[in-house]
């Protein structure tokens, strides 16, 4: 969906297709068709952007097999849809039943990071609809901490810096902007904003900029307001933002809390667990440390690192971060200029939710990332955005 600011820039809207998980290029035709199509239809919208999630597998075959990309173009037509941007963190393999930290795995030290990525940036220049010139891929930010040690971080800024080199020869060759954004995540070598200063500062900041995930953000206690201005005071760009919630227990020292708290811990994704004293951040890797162990103070709340649905927030004595969502985007659109024109709701962990709380069926699933969609629509709205036709 595509809003107009007030000062008469369109803002973008899309959901990411990594909750219907596709590893082949068939698969990616199939989840336009029985999933993103109907989203669209329930909406009653004649145009639903989304956020391509395009496995390794997919990719190689979009890039390598003539005809592929105009056809992907032509079904995406006929279904309604358009793609202004890519998820390019997770690599391959997001449908496993063990998901975890394979997740960030090539990291920005591999060379294979580099040649996805690169190959992503190709597939999106082709794809961007006819009116659109500036496209955007939110990828790891760096990679997980552990183990990436200095000459990993040299590594990484030189792929870096030559992906940079390579989407500038693009849009030369294309007229097509395509923009990289780190996306910091707890746990990571670039965990918070504030941790993005450095590594972004050293890159070409009119092609490498940040994707600020609102329920990252949420997660390592971060208020959006302060982030967002130290951002921009230190030039640093926000391509892409992701509407996303986590996971809040106000209490965790109530056995009823963490009764509540352990029906969200489950084998496929981390879920990184932080609390706040001060400030200090403390943090374990994933929920069911935080409830095992003494690693994390229980006299504060606690947030997860798990992405619940944002019309629907986790039964008391729970609830999520909807509120930290609804302050960024002031922070982002509520304002002469919009800090970002590419907005992705991405609640990839539908089917990692409790039983009860889980989509029975692909028509309840539709009904439910519509309902995301359209608190979305009514949160852009609200800040006087106007949705275009």
């Amino acid at each position: 969906m595509r809003f107009e600011h007030p000062d008469g820039s369109t803002v973008h809207l899309a959901y990411c297709t990594n909750v219907h998980p596709a590893e082949t290029y068939d698969g990616v035709l199939a989840q336009l068709r029985e999933h993103c199509e109907p989203v669209r239809r329930r909406l009653g919208t004649e145009r639903l952007g989304i956020g391509l999630w395009l496995a390794r597998d997919a990719v190689s075959a979009l890039s390598t097999e003539a005809g592929r990309v105009q056809q992907l173009r032509t079904e995406l037509e006929r279904c309604g849809l358009e793609v202004v941007t890519l998820n390019g963190f997770p690599y391959q393999g997001f449908g496993a039943d063990e998901v975890k930290y394979r997740v960030y795995r090539p990291d920005w030290s591999e060379p294979e990071r580099l040649t996805y990525t690169t190959d992503l940036a190709r597939l999106l220049a082709r794809l961007l609809p006819d009116d659109v010139t500036e496209g955007t891929i939110s990828t790891l930010p760096l990679a997980w901490r552990t183990g990436f040690d200095e000459r990993a971080a040299r590594t990484a800024h030189t792929q870096l810096s030559e992906l940079a080199r390579r989407l500038d020869d693009l849009e030369a060759t294309t007229g097509r902007s395509i923009r990289i954004a780190l996306e910091p995540e707890p746990g990571c070598a670039v965990e918070t904003t504030a941790d993005a200063h450095a590594p972004l500062a050293a890159l070409p900041g009119h092609r490498i900029g940040l994707c600020l995930d609102t329920c990252h953000l949420a997660t390592s206690f971060e208020e959006p307001g302060a982030a967002l201005a130290a951002l921009e005071e230190a030039g640093i760009t926000v391509p892409k933002v992701q509407l996303s919630a986590a996971l809040h227990a106000g209490d965790p020292s109530d056995t009823a809390v963490r009764t509540a708290l352990a029906a969200f811990d489950e084998p496929r994704f981390l879920h990184q667990t932080r609390a706040r004293t001060g400030q200090r951040l403390h943090g374990c890797d994933d929920l069911g440390q935080a409830l095992a162990g003494p690693a994390l103070p229980d006299t504060v709340p606690w947030r997860a690192h798990f992405h619940v649905p944002l019309h629907a927030p986790p039964a008391r004595p729970l609830t999520s971060t909807l509120d930290v969502l609804r302050d960024t985007l002031a922070a982002l659109l509520d304002r002469p200029h919009p800090l970002t024109r590419h907005l992705e709701v991405e609640t990839y962990t539908w089917q990692a939710l409790p039983p009860a709380q889980r989509p029975a069926t692909d028509a309840q699933l539709a009904d439910g990332i519509a309902a995301e969609l359209t608190l979305a629509r009514e949160l852009l709205t609200d800040l006087g955005l106007k949705e275009q036709p």
